[in-house]
């Protein structure tokens, strides 16, 4: 896996901290920045109606809200919500797991007669993913890590995209790693990321703000424990998976000896199969 850088300077001489995680859908009436700055009372009826489009027949029920800001990436089975003049966000994890392209139907034909942005980022992986629906139709879709490399890209880039793909944000090599190996990528994904939020949303969530960003802990969001009925809880798989993980023995490593026979990480011997 591809190290994560923990800082960056893009050309602007701006340092951006890469640390940030999203899981983010804001539908809106043109751009999000606007309704945004206005943003400070929860429309609590809109966004009932939000919930029962975004989650319908599953169970729903309150628990306590965040901000756009620490509320950007919920714990697993979590959804923090809100929906206000001209602008309605979700955010909610299960969103991460799917390419723009294959993002469930009844979210895209919800944006009808609106925007959509989606914006997914992970720091650990240094894994972006954003796009945009116009009208219900998918305009610009891109999703990349070092890792798996380019996913999806579909559409025109946007402006705040150019200076990306012609080189001018390359990950410089750090001077203490020996034998590293060249970033995978022509830049950082969680740099471009946090542009991708500003241009898109108006607020990021590392980095040096301007003036005429969106402040998203002014943002308030209402929170709700989600449960898909057909699916089994994301919190509750993942406490599974770690119990598990606990439970299982130190991994044994195998050597062969020069007479043939094999010898475990824990001094056990086994002779070598005859042919």
């Amino acid at each position: 896996m591809a190290k994560s850088v923990q800082m960056n300077v893009s050309h602007s001489g701006r340092a951006v901290l890469m640390g940030a995680k999203t899981a983010v859908l804001i539908y809106s009436r043109g751009a999000a920045a606007e309704a945004l700055k206005q943003a400070t009372t929860v429309d609590v009826r809109q966004t009932a109606e939000l919930l029962g489009r975004t989650y319908p027949g599953w169970e729903i029920h309150t628990a306590d809200g965040s901000d756009l800001s620490d509320g950007s990436y919920p714990p697993d089975g979590v959804s923090y919500a809100a929906a206000f003049d001209g602008v309605e966000v979700v955010c909610d994890r299960r969103w991460m797991d799917y390419l723009p392209s294959e993002l469930p139907a009844h979210l895209v034909e919800a944006s009808a007669g609106r925007r959509l942005v989606l914006h997914a980022m992970h720091s650990v992986v240094d894994a972006l993913t954003f796009a945009v629906w116009e009208d219900g139709q998918l305009t610009r879709s891109l999703s990349l890590s070092p890792d798996s490399g380019i996913v999806e890209n579909i559409g025109v880039p946007y402006a705040f995209e150019t200076s990306y793909w012609a080189g001018e944000h390359a990950v410089e090599p750090e001077l203490d790693w020996e034998d590293e190996e060249p970033y995978p990528l022509p830049f950082h994904p969680l740099e471009l990321g946090e542009d991708a939020l500003r241009a898109l949303a108006g607020f990021i969530l590392e980095g040096r703000p301007d003036p005429d960003d969106v402040e998203p802990r002014t943002v308030p969001l209402n929170g709700y424990r989600i449960t898909d009925p057909q699916a089994a809880d994301p919190a509750a798989a993942r406490a599974a998976l770690e119990r598990a993980v606990r439970a299982m023995a130190p991994p044994r490593l195998l050597r062969v000896n020069p007479d043939g026979s094999i010898t475990t990480s824990d001094g056990l011997c086994a002779a070598a199969e005859q042919p």
